[in-house]
């Protein structure tokens, strides 16, 4: 995922918190909100409370891989911000990336496959 697919700034995070929808289960939760683009941008939030750096780091590069693997898929004009829970830490990327399409399911925000 290149620098201009991602949510970075607080301006960004603050104005997708209070006007998009969230959508959750129990290791992650989605934020979507719509916007006028060609692509899709995420935002990860992974609180100190889940792991030290080296927990946090992972369950990052696991979230960056599984929406590099659903690009085709996700609604591309829409902007995401996951923020990871504490049981997020004990999953291995697979379970992690079922969880994380099993919420953006019920977000709406997965085309089936083609």
């Amino acid at each position: 995922m290149n620098n201009k697919q991602r949510v970075k700034k607080n301006k960004e995070f603050q104005t997708i918190f209070k006007k998009g929808q969230s959508y959750a289960n129990r290791q992650f939760v989605v934020y979507c909100l719509e916007k006028e683009q060609d692509y899709f941008r995420v935002g990860l939030s992974v609180s100190k409370k889940v792991g030290n750096a080296v927990v946090r780091n992972r369950i990052k590069r696991y979230i960056r891989q599984t929406f590099l693997e659903l690009k085709d898929q996700v609604d591309p004009n829409k902007d995401y911000i996951i923020i990871a829970r504490n049981p997020a830490a004990k999953l291995d990327f697979h379970e992690s990336k079922k969880s994380l399409e099993h919420v953006l399911k019920i977000a709406k925000v997965v085309k089936k496959k083609s």
